[in-house]
């Protein structure tokens, strides 16, 4: 996995709104967790498991924000993981963390924004 070639790609697809090329990057076990479930979908534990309720929430998401758009400003690479740092939706900055199986796809994420 290359961490600026991976961060490229994953801000484009997030870019295009093309849920399917979205999914593309993540395992069918992805588990994420964002203030953005709790404060988007009400759930507290800000967690979400599976391809299918990720990408529902996800399709939710997009929906209500036609006109998301991410901006890299930095990428930063650790131990089958990556972290990328991006001006995200509501001008909120946030730092993603995403660690990788051994099939190079995510399968956790964690995400921290900026003052929600």
């Amino acid at each position: 996995m290359e961490p600026e070639k991976f961060a490229k790609a994953w801000i484009t697809s997030w870019n295009s709104h093309d849920l399917d090329d979205i999914m593309k990057h993540y395992s069918e076990d992805i588990e994420i967790t964002t203030p953005m479930i709790k404060l988007a979908a009400g759930i507290e534990s800000g967690s979400l498991q599976g391809k299918e309720q990720v990408r529902a929430y996800w399709e939710k998401a997009l929906q209500k924000i036609p006109d998301l758009h991410f901006e890299l400003k930095e990428v930063t690479s650790g131990v089958n993981s990556v972290a990328l740092y991006y001006k995200s939706v509501m001008n909120k900055m946030a730092i993603e963390v995403m660690f990788f199986n051994e099939n190079g796809l995510v399968n956790k994420m964690i995400a921290h924004y900026t003052d929600l």
